[in-house]
């Protein structure tokens, strides 16, 4: 049973707002554009130094755009011939192809860039404020329904007349959009900063695993002493059988290598349902996926004793003098992964995976077990860290998504 709506409030197709809020077709209150289409603007126009951005799919994420040394250039000649196209402070852009619910607002710094032929943008009228509108569209319900109403089946698309028909509510004056707005851009800059800490944290984290697992920089109290070993003299190969009663949770190797939660979710997944071939891994050994070179190695560690990994799966025992985790942060290195393919490439295995034979072949540097172990302490701690601030990071994005809730809904009023 419904409960009672509170006083000065009303239900309406977007959820209960304030009486005296309006609820409107996004058409009703900006221009929809798409990017020029066919021989309007060919990829031999693009620049690859000079002009602005050309944002198109590739750099929109979610709520903001990332700008790389992929993205193409549009020249000033382009832009003149075409200055329908060029972007503006509060404009909110789309791609039409691939992940529909992402959106960004144009802000200060990127106005004047260029929209691509797969983009869609949005300019709110004057009596909408651009970084409220941008706001509905991160919220949870209005990204939903886009997901919900795109269209195609193997890659969703968006188009001008879904974006028509997007609902959004409006508070009555541009003043409390604006607040809204201001109120909200707090929660970013929190979620902002973190992001830039991680980056930063990760960057120094990479610098220092080159430095150290390369014994480039020997850590206090330790002298040199690295050998240079072949794999095969420092692990040994594990072909230990799935011969579990219970279901065990499966590693799988894909671009989300990663583990999963349980044999129940993996077997929704398009992979084989059948893992009476699949080897055990326990925690200490280290599984390196044979075919999938460039995503490196995995340990088992403190998520789970043992897991089922598939086939594809190299997957070996450290001898002792030997730190599982060192090694293990070692092959994935890309100095070592060039090494694999090398060996793929040599190895006499027509299907093009690498197996013990050639992998065992593949030599390592090392240091003694105790500067092993130190360096393994370092990189943990960093882990670590890492990891506390993706938790705050995590609920730093819980909280913006509840401020959202609250303020673009009228629950809590600022005005």
């Amino acid at each position: 049973m419904r409960g009672e709506l509170r006083p000065g409030y009303k239900q309406t197709e977007v959820g209960v707002i304030p009486e005296d809020w309006e609820v409107k077709l996004v058409h009703e209150i900006a221009a929809i554009k798409t990017g020029p289409f066919g021989t309007l603007l060919k990829a031999s126009e693009y620049s690859e130094g000079d002009g602005v951005p050309l944002i198109s799919v590739g750099e929109i994420r979610e709520g903001f755009l990332k700008i790389t040394d992929e993205t193409p250039r549009v020249p000033e000649g382009v832009i003149r011939r075409l200055p329908q196209y060029v972007l503006k402070r509060g404009d909110i852009v789309f791609g039409r192809k691939g992940a529909v619910d992402h959106s960004a607002l144009i802000r200060q710094q990127q106005e004047g860039w260029f929209l691509g032929s797969d983009g869609i943008s949005i300019r709110p009228s004057k009596d909408c404020h651009g970084e409220y509108l941008a706001l509905q569209f991160q919220s949870a319900r209005v990204k939903g329904w886009l997901l919900q109403n795109a269209i195609g089946t193997t890659m969703p698309s968006l188009n001008q007349e879904i974006l028509r028909n997007v609902v959004v509510s409006l508070p009555p004056t541009k003043a409390e959009q604006e607040a809204i707005a201001e109120a909200l851009s707090d929660a970013d800059a929190l979620v902002e900063s973190l992001e830039q800490l991680i980056a930063k944290k990760r960057q120094i984290k990479q610098g220092a695993m080159q430095e150290l697992l390369t014994g480039k920089r020997c850590l206090p109290g330790f002298s040199g002493g690295w050998e240079v070993k072949k794999i095969a003299e420092i692990a040994s190969p594990s072909s230990e059988k799935n011969t579990a009663a219970e279901d065990l949770p499966v590693l799988t190797c894909s671009k989300h290598l990663g583990f999963v939660d349980s044999l129940g979710y993996f077997k929704n997944q398009v992979f084989s349902k059948d893992t009476s071939t699949y080897r055990l891994i326990r925690r200490g050994q280290i599984g390196y996926p044979s075919n999938h070179i460039e995503e490196g190695s995995i340990e088992l560690q403190n998520i789970y004793d043992v897991a089922l990994v598939s086939p594809i799966y190299v997957v070996f025992s450290v001898n002792e003098g030997v730190d599982s985790y060192f090694l293990h942060r070692v092959l994935k290195l890309d100095s070592y992964r060039q090494k694999f393919k090398i060996a793929t490439t040599s190895s006499v295995d027509r299907r093009g995976s690498l197996r013990w034979p050639a992998f065992s072949e593949v030599t390592v540097s090392i240091p003694p077990l105790p500067e092993q172990t130190a360096i393994t302490a370092i990189l943990t701690d960093m882990d670590a860290e890492l990891a506390a601030l993706e938790e705050k990071l995590a609920k730093a994005r819980q909280l913006k998504q509840g401020m959202m809730q609250e303020l673009l809904t009228g629950r809590i009023r600022l005005v």
